[in-house]
């Protein structure tokens, strides 16, 4: 270790030996310090990890219960979908025609990529009244929303964390100097002669 580290771990570490100068907001926050380490880097991770799973098992979850009530069909386009409205890549909505087991033919307008020519063929979700349902998200879609969602937690656990530190610390430091204020009133005319 530097010189410079060890003085502050000498710094940090007076605060838990016993010492006449050591007052019980010091050892306050002191533990304060200790627990705020202890849940920034091991209780919030956890906790934002076991969200960030449990987002992915419930989003898993619903795309396997409408893939068990929902059946897919082939249909082509019967139009061109429009172009992308911008550069953000978002699908486009274009009519699209199947048929049914018993010869009917039906249509619909369903979200595609954009820029699909005419004739193309799509996947179409249908319920079990056969009206047209969106089909299940992609795995990756699902793990990039349980990832972000999980360091969205972490993000927040840390914010408020630190943050409840940083309000002890300062409640600490006023009864700190409250403290240093009495003593001093009680001891300075005796060192100054003054009252």
């Amino acid at each position: 270790m530097t010189a410079q580290t060890q003085q502050g771990v000498r710094l940090t570490a007076w605060r838990w030996r016993s010492s006449p100068l050591r007052r019980r907001c010091d050892v306050v926050e002191a533990w304060t310090l200790a627990l705020t380490l202890l849940t920034v880097l091991l209780a919030v991770p956890l906790a934002a990890a076991w969200y960030g799973l449990s987002v992915h098992g419930a989003a898993q979850a619903d795309a396997d219960r409408l893939r068990a009530t929902s059946h897919v069909v082939r249909a082509s386009l019967t139009r061109a979908a429009p172009g992308p409205a911008s550069a953000t890549g978002l699908p486009a909505r274009a009519p699209v025609r199947w048929t049914e087991p018993d010869g009917s033919r039906r249509t619909a307008v369903v979200k595609v990529a954009a820029d699909t020519r005419a004739g193309s063929v799509t996947d179409v979700w249908l319920d079990a009244r056969r009206q047209v349902v969106s089909g299940p998200r992609p795995e990756e879609n699902m793990l990039v929303a349980a990832v972000n969602q999980g360091l969205a937690a972490l993000l927040a656990g840390w914010v408020c964390t630190v943050g409840g530190w940083f309000s002890v610390r300062r409640v600490a430091h006023r009864h700190r100097m409250a403290e240093w204020e009495r003593d001093w009133a009680t001891t300075g005319p005796r060192w100054t002669g003054r009252d």
